[in-house]
C-alpha cells in the first residue's frame, strides 16, 4: 500500500492529475471540436430598436445677403460725395444697408488715429478682434503694425489707419469684387476728407482695390505711385500687410525696406 501511495506522489509530482479511462480518449479530436464551435457564426435574432419619434429640426435662418447692383453702387457713390466730413461720412456708412457683409458683422470699423496725419494706412478689412473693438488694427497684425510704425517715429497718435472696407466678412473671408467695388466711394471720399501726403497700401487687396490693378503685390511693393480719387491724387507706397508677415517672418525685411522708403519721404516734408 505504502508503494502505492508514493508512485502516486511521485505522478502529481510530475503533473499527472487524471487518470487514464478504460477506453483511449483522443484529445487532438476533441480539442478541433471545440475550435470548430468557435468558429461557427452565432445567429442572433436582429435587436429591435425602439422606434423614435420624428423630431423636426428647426430652420436655421440665414441673414439676408444681397449682392450690391448698379443701382445700389449709384446709390453708395452719391452718398459717399454728399459727405462734407468725417463725422458725415461715418454717419452715412453707419447707416448704409447696401453692403451684405454688414448684415453679418457687429460693428462699422471706420478709422483710427489722427486725421490731422500727413500719413494714411490702409488695409482690407476688419477682423474679428476688430468687429468686436470697433477699431482697425488691433488684433495680433495691429499690434505688429504699431512695432512697425513705432521702427519709423510714428504712432496712432500721428498716422491715420482705416481699411478699404468696413465691415468684417464672415470668417475673415476675402471680400468679393461686388463688395470691394461697393465700398469704393466710401474709402475715397475718406481720402478726400483726409487729404494725406501719403497713402501706404497695407496688403494686396488694399493696394489692387485703390490702383485699380491686377497685379500681386510682390510686384507692387515697394515702388512709388499714386492713388487716384474722383478729386484727388495723392502718392501712395504699396508694403506687405501685416498678417501675412506673421505668417510670413522672413518677409519683413520687404517691409522694412518698404517703411525706410517712406520714412526717407516724411522726413523730406519736416525738412
Amino acid at each position: 500500500m505504502a508503494n502505492v501511495l508514493e508512485i502516486m506522489e511521485w505522478y502529481v509530482d510530475a503533473g499527472v492529475d487524471i487518470m487514464l479511462e478504460d477506453a483511449p480518449i483522443d484529445r487532438f479530436a476533441e480539442t478541433e471540436t471545440l475550435l470548430t464551435k468557435t468558429r461557427e457564426p452565432k445567429t442572433q435574432q436582429p435587436r429591435k430598436l425602439p422606434e423614435r419619434k420624428a423630431q423636426q429640426t428647426p430652420a436655421r435662418v440665414q441673414p439676408t445677403a444681397t449682392m450690391p447692383d448698379a443701382e445700389t453702387a449709384k446709390a453708395a457713390r452719391e452718398l459717399a460725395v454728399s459727405a462734407a466730413s468725417l463725422e458725415d461720412l461715418q454717419k452715412i456708412m453707419t447707416g448704409f444697408d447696401g453692403c451684405n457683409l454688414k448684415r453679418t458683422a457687429k460693428t462699422t470699423v471706420f478709422a483710427d488715429g489722427n486725421p490731422a496725419s500727413r500719413i494714411m494706412f490702409i488695409g482690407e478689412a476688419p477682423g474679428r478682434d476688430e468687429d468686436i473693438q470697433g477699431l482697425p488694427f488691433v488684433g495680433r497684425a495691429g499690434q505688429l503694425l504699431d512695432r512697425m510704425l513705432a521702427a519709423i517715429n510714428l504712432t496712432r497718435e500721428n498716422a491715420y489707419i482705416t481699411n478699404v472696407i468696413p465691415w468684417r466678412p464672415p470668417g475673415n473671408r476675402t471680400p468679393t469684387p461686388q463688395e470691394t467695388e461697393i465700398c469704393r466711394p466710401f474709402i475715397e471720399r475718406h481720402i478726400e476728407l483726409i487729404q494725406p501726403e501719403l497713402i501706404v497700401m497695407l496688403g494686396g487687396s488694399s493696394a489692387k482695390t485703390l490702383l485699380k490693378t491686377t497685379d500681386g503685390i510682390m510686384r507692387l511693393r515697394g515702388k512709388w505711385t499714386e492713388v487716384v480719387t474722383p478729386n484727388s491724387t495723392v502718392k501712395s507706397m504699396p508694403t506687405l500687410h501685416p498678417a501675412y508677415l506673421l505668417r510670413q517672418p522672413a518677409q519683413k525685411r520687404l517691409a522694412w525696406q518698404d517703411f525706410l522708403q517712406v520714412r526717407q519721404f516724411l522726413e523730406g516734408l519736416s525738412a
